[in-house]
């Protein structure tokens, strides 16, 4: 099956590095949206101007989390990408974003 992904709307905008990762770490538009609506922590983003929201997901023995980074664009929320943690980071401290991201994310252009 064909993943199209999520649809921009008046609310949303979906970067393609964003549905790339949706697709990568399984992560559903409904999953997302629901980090956006109700998150369990929120951080500075690491990219410029942006925001990184946080859920936990999975068993208490087994935790995992997932983030999302945003970037706030006149009313309208820009999803710059999104990523599973496996455990509980630590509050306080630099966001844990994967390798792969930081480096994908240094190509992209925050000012669009």
């Amino acid at each position: 099956m064909l993943f199209k992904g999520p649809r921009n709307d008046k609310n949303i905008f979906w970067t393609e590095h964003s549905k790339i990762k949706m697709r990568q770490y399984r992560l559903s538009e409904s999953r997302l949206k629901r980090i956006l609506r109700a998150p369990h922590r929120r951080e500075k983003g690491i990219a410029p101007k942006t925001i990184a929201l946080m859920q936990r997901d999975g068993p208490r023995k087994k935790p995992r989390e997932i983030w999302l980074m945003y970037q706030q664009v006149g009313r309208r929320k820009k999803i710059i990408s999104a990523w599973r943690y496996p455990g509980e980071s630590p509050v306080g401290e630099p966001i844990p974003v994967p390798e792969d991201i930081l480096e994908e994310l240094k190509n992209l252009n925050f000012d669009k």
